[in-house]
């Protein structure tokens, strides 16, 4: 059985009615982000909100009624999309106002050509995008610990603690994406494969 990617009362209530294009780590990428959220969680980062499984975002939506159609333009894309690689950087932080501690992943082509791709599709419809940047903003990632709570200094200690490059990089070919979205507080899931 897949693990769902948030899990707690508060996160499912706050995404209600969105919708998330996501690649779900498995493998090296996946053992990766368990130990480095492991590591935070009984540390520095001990009590902070955090998803509960490894994933990229490549979109977020708010289509609560339209998910039909939004679902069916996603697989329309999927069915012409190749494997998409993945590969482990860093662990790194957006910084405040955000304050997450994040993966940052290499900007794999093929990573970079599924976006751009992706956006291409989605510009001939009116689907509402969440939080949307272009390729060349957009930093590809998997949060590990969300720290919004944290005062600014604690939040300046965290982030100097944890910055560094991971290495060897971990890397994972992406086959599938899964279709995940948010209702009455559960999270519900479709794997969608791509064309190889």
């Amino acid at each position: 059985m897949r693990r769902p990617f948030m899990n707690s009362p508060e996160q499912l209530a706050s995404l209600d009615g969105q919708q998330y294009l996501v690649l779900r780590a498995t493998g090296p990428v996946a053992e990766e982000y368990d130990r480095t959220q492991a590591a935070l969680l009984t540390g520095s980062a001990a009590g902070l909100p955090h998803p509960h499984t490894g994933h990229v975002t490549l979109r977020g939506f708010f289509e609560p009624e339209r998910r039909p159609a939004l679902l069916a333009e996603i697989r329309s894309w999927a069915a012409v999309q190749p494997a998409i690689d993945v590969e482990v950087e860093a662990v790194d932080t957006f910084p405040a106002p955000w304050q997450i501690v994040i993966h940052r992943l290499t900007r794999t082509s093929s990573l970079v050509a599924a976006y751009s791709s992706l956006t291409r599709a989605l510009d001939t419809t009116d689907f509402r995008r969440l939080g949307e940047l272009s390729v060349d903003e957009w930093t590809f990632h998997m949060s590990l610990v969300y720290a919004k709570t944290l005062d600014p200094d604690a939040w300046a200690a965290l982030e100097l603690a944890v910055q560094h490059p991971v290495a060897p990089r971990p890397r994972i070919v992406a086959d599938e994406l899964e279709f995940v979205w948010y209702e009455a507080g559960v999270e519900h899931s479709e794997v969608i494969p791509f064309a190889g």
